[in-house]
């Protein structure tokens, strides 16, 4: 291909930041719909607020598997890492069962990951309404605690609790960081193309 090795790797990442937001996107409208038709206790600020999450969650997911599948030679690699790391990835960060169900040493393990701060984050939009809802009930603040703390709403960080602002936080500078981390390798392997193609010569 006439093309820079860079201009390919910022063309794979690109599409592939497009496909994961139309997917997640895609994804989210239809569990509103039906949330539209089971019980909807969500603002419109809940609403924009997951939009957010989903487009973070979505840029970091991407940033991480470019980096990881980057240095792979084949389509067949990278797929096959990808789905290993994704699905790993996914269920240490509290994706798919809620991480106050683990071990306490893997809870403090799991929150040096940036992927369970965006889940938390999720989950904390998604759930909002229903607590306000549960809060004008009468339901009593310790028990609302405990059920936000049950449903990942509710982070700590070796006994400290991380707040919303600090989870979005940790979740841009790290895909910041996985950005640019790809971004070097793409740089350094086409210098590296370049100058082999050049002592061939």
């Amino acid at each position: 291909s006439p093309v820079k090795g860079s201009t390919l790797y910022f063309s794979y990442y690109t599409a592939t930041l497009i496909n994961g937001l139309i997917i997640s996107f895609v994804a989210t409208l239809v569990g509103f719909i039906y949330l539209a038709f089971t019980g909807w206790y969500l603002s419109a600020s809940d609403v924009l607020a997951l939009f957010f999450d989903v487009f973070l969650l979505a840029s970091f997911g991407t940033a991480l598997s470019s980096l990881i599948c980057a240095p792979l030679k084949s389509q067949g690699q990278a797929s096959a890492v990808g789905t290993i790391v994704s699905s790993g990835y996914g269920f240490i960060c509290g994706a798919y069962m809620p991480i106050s169900q683990f071990s306490k040493g893997l809870q403090t393990a799991i929150s040096f990951l940036p992927g369970t701060y965006g889940t938390s984050l999720v989950r904390t939009h998604a759930l909002a309404g229903v607590f306000r809802e549960l809060e004008s009930k009468n339901v009593p603040a310790e028990d609302l605690a405990e059920l936000k703390k049950l449903a990942d709403c509710e982070i700590e960080f070796f006994g400290a609790s991380v707040g919303t602002w600090q989870s979005y936080v940790i979740l841009i500078v790290s895909t910041l960081a996985l950005v640019g981390g790809f971004i070097l390798f793409a740089v350094l392997s086409s210098r590296k193309k370049i100058k082999a193609k050049k002592s061939k010569r």
